[in-house]
């Protein structure tokens, strides 16, 4: 679990139970987050330590976020690395280290600054999400993006968009110039995406119906 807002942890005592799932957290999210599980299905989470499951490795690190300890995470198989960097405030340290490693990679981009300033919420709520602490912005992620995509990255999910202070038109516009070999998908809010394939290669391209070392399908991030 990344951390203990209820968009990512609500549920997940009655799935665990439901199907027999081990629960990967950290104390901390496993306290706030009101999580009421057997502790034979707890596994704690510590930071830059990988895990091992059947032929892929996770490795877990801190964020900043308005959470207890909030986390996000990378993927790898023996060649390949994708990232999921979604619920950030800043893209710090942790996430610049990692984010240099993907192949491909989830990465927030939350919001418009001049959507967001402009709209309806009430100033406590605009101040919290543009704060080190809450959400990147299209322009903080396109500035990642440019300045630590490494060479071998092929495809780039833009994932949680707000639904009130920004659009995929906006994050188009802003993110398909600066693409380069690098294919750009824009997380859809209302259903998923087609399954995409990702493997290692010298050419900066992946078909899509090509041998893979990695399948990720993208939903409602």
């Amino acid at each position: 679990m990344s951390h203990e807002h209820g968009d990512h942890i609500h549920g997940i005592s009655t799935l665990a139970k439901k199907h027999r799932l081990p629960i990967h957290i950290t104390p901390g999210t496993l306290e706030y987050g009101n999580v009421k599980i057997s502790e034979d299905r707890i596994f704690a989470i510590r930071p830059h330590e990988p895990s091992c499951y059947g032929n892929l490795k996770v490795i877990a690190f801190p964020k900043h976020h308005d959470a207890c300890d909030p986390h996000s995470f990378i993927v790898s198989s023996d060649t390949v690395s994708v990232g999921i960097f979604t619920d950030l405030g800043i893209a710090c340290e942790n996430v610049i280290h990692y984010f240099r490693q993907c192949h491909a990679a989830f990465l927030e981009a939350n919001y418009d600054e001049a959507m967001l300033e402009n709209g309806g919420y009430p100033r406590s709520l605009k101040n919290r999400i543009s704060s080190d602490k809450g959400h990147l912005s299209n322009k903080q992620a396109m500035q990642l993006f440019i300045a630590h995509r490494p060479s071998f990255m092929t495809h780039l999910f833009l994932s949680h968009l707000s639904k009130h202070n920004n659009t995929p038109k906006i994050v188009k516009e802003m993110f398909f110039p600066v693409a380069g070999n690098t294919q750009i998908i824009i997380a859809s809010r209302d259903k998923e995406s087609k399954l995409y394939h990702i493997r290692k290669t010298d050419m900066h391209h992946v078909g899509i119906n090509e041998p893979s070392t990695l399948q990720i399908q993208l939903s409602l991030f």
